[in-house]
């Protein structure tokens, strides 16, 4: 049996038999599931399924039993409160460091561990179809991808669950979600970063193909994926961040608004499935030039790295001048006025939420009537963009009662408009973490609270 691969990328070898009769090229769902079995029959493949379904319940259950709690990470301060914080912290750390990680490990080496080992001739000539061969292979990395996270997503809801129970949920503006709002939008959380990740793994095989045999490809995904999130961190204008796929990762914490803050996380998703497109197809394109003839190969070389990687290049600038001409944004997209309005927002719940917990009279957001006014170091320094500086004094009316009530809030404000407000007084209202309620002491709501900016929104709301 003998198979030759044609120089044209649109032809498919096809040879005959000892007979000289033609032979049937293997079906796509036969090759993706051997390319499965081969995935999975790995050792580190089985140690991450088992590390994924397992790790994350350990380490909900673990942190909502402690006494200190990871306030600095969202929706870290109310693993005491409700199970579903814990999967949205857990949530934040894949997006950061697990599902790059993973990308890197299984979609980083699924063409390389055959140049490694040598053994394309073989697998070309079983199956005679270097295009089959791409799909199954890219195919079975997709479904190993899936089966880690639907195993990060379980174990952590799970944990969450029997440790502290399904309770509700305070969302980013200080607005209660009940237990079967706060299980739906955690679902579609983790749902919304699947795009990002198919990105990365659609940059790991255009990484696996390009590099071979080095551990650089290998590594591809994970270091895209830092050079994105430093970017992320950097004062840039908001066009250019939503432009990279790194922000869908962090634009779902717009679900937990309401209303929900859909605008970037869209546009973050849109971005994130372009670039698993434009990735994809040009890894499938080096790979359909390649020659397998050739022992020896260990990538098409640099001039392929960069003519894969220019594409991505040019769509993040095309993404970037495109979303700033759509929506009209320029600057930071943290302004005064934005930054007002979600401070009062926020504050005008959770005090309802302190009314409950104190047994006073109920009051509503329109009675409370609550204002903010920010502002951002001193007069002189422009009230906009991000920061630690800023400062914001709340005030609110309850009904029957003349005088108004103030508290001072310190703002730090990061350049993706999430933001932390601590309580600086009056201390009756926010200068201590606790309060006295009927019950017992219970963690005050208005001490310290996390909130999120819209960049796309108006700053005329």
């Amino acid at each position: 049996m003998t198979a030759t691969v044609a120089e044209d990328s649109g032809v498919e070898a096809q040879g005959p038999d000892e007979d000289g009769a033609p032979v049937p090229r293997v079906p796509v769902v036969r090759v993706y599931r051997f390319e499965l079995v081969k995935l999975v029959s790995q050792w580190r493949i089985r140690l991450l399924v088992l590390a994924c379904w397992i790790v994350p319940a350990l380490f909900v259950a673990a942190v909502s039993r402690q006494s200190t709690l990871p306030v600095d990470t969202l929706f870290g301060r109310w693993m005491h409160a409700t199970g579903w914080a814990g999967a949205l912290v857990t949530l934040g750390f894949a997006g950061t460091w697990a599902l790059p990680l993973l990308t890197s490990v299984v979609a980083g080496d699924v063409f390389a561990s055959e140049d490694r080992l040598g053994t394309w001739r073989h697998l070309l000539v079983a199956v005679r179809s270097p295009r089959r061969i791409f799909a199954a292979k890219a195919l079975a990395g997709l479904t190993v991808l899936l089966l880690l996270v639907a195993g990060l997503v379980a174990s952590s809801s799970a944990g969450g669950a029997v440790a502290v129970g399904d309770q509700p949920l305070v969302g980013l503006d200080g607005h209660l979600l009940t237990p079967g709002d706060a299980a739906a939008k955690v679902l579609l959380a983790w749902a919304c970063v699947l795009a990002p990740t198919l990105a990365l793994a659609a940059v790991g095989l255009l990484g696996s193909i390009t590099l071979g045999r080095s551990p650089m490809g290998l590594l591809l995904p994970a270091l895209v994926a830092l050079a994105m999130q430093l970017a992320q961190m950097m004062p840039l204008p908001v066009a250019v961040r939503l432009a990279l796929p790194s922000y869908a990762f962090i634009a779902w914490n717009g679900l937990f608004t309401g209303p929900a803050q859909l605008g970037p996380l869209l546009i973050g998703i849109a971005v994130s499935l372009l670039w698993a497109l434009t990735a994809t197809v040009s890894a499938h394109l080096l790979f359909m030039r390649r020659d397998f003839t050739d022992t020896a190969h260990d990538g098409p070389g640099r001039g392929a790295v960069t003519a894969g990687l220019l594409p991505l290049a040019g769509l993040a600038a095309v993404t970037a001048l495109t979303v700033g001409a759509a929506t009209g944004a320029t600057g930071s997209g943290i302004e005064q006025d934005k930054v007002q309005r979600s401070a009062a927002t926020a504050f005008a719940h959770l005090y309802r939420l302190q009314t409950r917990q104190l047994n006073r009279p109920a009051v509503t957001e329109a009675q409370l009537k609550v204002t903010a006014d920010c502002d951002k170091g001193s007069v002189k320094v422009a009230a906009e963009g991000p920061g630690n500086d800023w400062r914001c004094v709340v005030s609110w009316h309850l009904p029957g009662v003349d005088a108004v009530g103030t508290a001072v809030y310190q703002l730090d404000i990061t350049p993706d408009g999430r933001y932390m407000a601590d309580g600086d007084g009056p201390k009756e209202v926010n200068g201590y973490f606790l309060v006295r309620t009927p019950t017992g002491d219970a963690p005050n709501p208005l001490w310290q609270f996390d909130g999120n900016v819209d960049l796309l929104a108006s700053s005329k709301g």
